[in-house]
């Protein structure tokens, strides 16, 4: 503490006289240090609760994300790790599991307690760049060929035309834990993909549902009137705000209207709810909302179970941070292609082209791409010449679409009218009114926004934008 002076003496300043400061008593000083001290102890309180709320944060999650940690079977395992430059692939399986919290959102599973089936799988890719995810979904009724796998049981001989998801259902039965149902899809996977994949998640529904609430629900787009008697769901056409175990049931139905039955059709609906709940999360900025964020992280840990190689959390929250910047449109989602079973009507093989899909994996590229790199449009530097932000998809129209009109005295036909772009859908408009993604190349349907290969008529996937934007162009209704 400085002493104070006594002295009744002037002090000099550049040969001017000032006066002399006051002097302190000792009950003012008393008071103003009693003071610095309770806002200095304030403010080192306050640092102190606040690191420790963190650390017990951090130990609450690190210990979730400790218990849902799940061993797999494969002898070479991958680690996390989101600083090495490497895509990050891994597969996501929806647990269709009717244990205790699922019936209601299963909407049949009473009678099937105990039953752990794949309801969805979906192979996911994060670029080494962390500029876009693909994610491609493989149809649970698609018949496919399996090698043999390791269970914590023994081990199941190879399989031919088995459906899909029964591989989770027979590694479980077997195995008897998630470890052998999940290690056994994984390597069924890279079987049929040609990828090396040792990492997975497997999340049930009622986890689904508990994310989507943890975030105050999700806006779905209903197309058309959709009842369904096992979910006691009615959804009138439009834009609804939607809680987790409504928006989940919807994204599952297999019945009731507004659906043809079909699994394929439910896989598009999960794709769409996948990304609004991405869209959801990204537009409330929950990094400045920290309890809602808290509870998100919470209720997506508990309902995870996460492979060995992935199960760390400085890892998991440095793969998240690395992610902050990637665009929404840079989501990219479809359905493996397929093609009907010449076996079975009921069921689906995988066409010659899903390859190319699998490639573009193997290749860290992105599923689709809007970039325009044909010569006219670059210089020999490979610089920018101008071209327009209108996707190279977009049909170019022929020297007869774009000419002008005839020229007199010749016979030459009408111009006919090229196709035009949709600038906020992004989609293409043929000339009849036919409406093409110029990502899939698919044929969409104008009135439920769904996409289908042109050639097989299998569902790809839905255009998201032209489902909000046009089908559902009206407010959100709470629900």
């Amino acid at each position: 503490m400085a002493s104070h002076s006594t002295k009744d003496t002037q002090q000099t300043n550049l040969g001017s006289a000032v006066p002399r400061r006051p002097r302190h008593s000792a009950i003012a000083y008393t008071i103003r240090h009693r003071a610095r001290m309770v806002i200095a102890c304030v403010i080192a309180g306050a640092l102190v609760f606040l690191g420790t709320v963190a650390a017990a944060t951090w130990f609450n999650i690190d210990h979730a994300v400790q218990e849902r940690r799940v061993n797999s079977h494969f002898e070479h395992q991958e680690y996390l790790d989101p600083n090495a430059g490497q895509p990050i692939r891994f597969v996501l399986i929806g647990q269709d599991s009717r244990d205790a919290g699922n019936a209601d959102i299963a909407g049949d599973g009473a009678e099937n307690a105990g039953v752990h089936n794949a309801d969805t799988t979906m192979v996911v890719e994060i670029a080494a760049d962390r500029q876009f995810i693909n994610l491609v979904s493989i149809p649970r009724d698609s018949l496919v060929d399996v090698p043999s796998c390791t269970t914590s049981q023994g081990t199941i001989p190879a399989q031919y035309g088995v459906m899909f998801n029964s591989i989770f259902s027979t590694a479980y039965a077997v195995g008897g834990d998630l470890s052998s149902a999940a290690s056994c899809t994984v390597s069924a996977i890279n079987s049929l993909t040609g990828l090396d994949i040792s990492n997975f998640i497997v999340v049930d529904f009622k986890g689904l549902a508990d994310m989507i609430d943890a975030i105050g629900g999700v806006d779905v787009c209903i197309p058309v009137h959709t009842e369904d008697a096992n979910t006691d769901m009615d959804l009138s056409k439009g834009m609804h705000h939607l809680d987790g175990k409504s928006a989940t049931n919807y994204a599952r139905m297999r019945y009731g209207t507004g659906t043809d039955g079909s699994d394929i059709m439910r896989t598009t609906r999960q794709q769409y709810l996948i990304k609004s709940l991405f869209n959801e999360a990204i537009s409330k900025n929950l990094f400045t909302q920290t309890s809602q964020l808290y509870q998100l992280v919470r209720a997506a840990i508990n309902s995870l179970s996460i492979s060995e190689g992935m199960a760390d959390t400085a890892a998991l929250v440095g793969l998240a941070m690395s992610l902050r910047n990637m665009p929404l449109d840079h989501l990219y989602m479809q359905t493996v292609p397929i093609t009907e079973a010449p076996t079975d009507p009921n069921r689906v093989v995988w066409a010659p082209d899903a390859d190319e899909v699998w490639a573009k994996f193997r290749e860290d590229k992105p599923l689709f791409s809007t970039e325009d790199t044909t010569p006219s449009d670059t210089n020999e530097d490979g610089g920018d010449t101008g071209a327009s932000d209108t996707p190279s998809e977009t049909p170019s129209a022929s020297p007869s679409d774009t000419a002008g009109p005839s020229q007199e005295g010749t016979d030459s036909p009408a111009a006919t009218p090229a196709p035009t772009v949709d600038p906020q859908t992004g989609l293409i408009k043929q000339p009849d009114g036919t409406l093409i993604d110029p990502e899939t190349g698919g044929v969409v349907d104008p009135e439920t926004g769904a996409i289908k290969d042109p050639d097989t008529n299998q569902y790809v996937g839905i255009a998201y934008q032209y489902l909000n934007n046009t089908v559902c162009a009206v407010p959100a209704t709470k629900q």
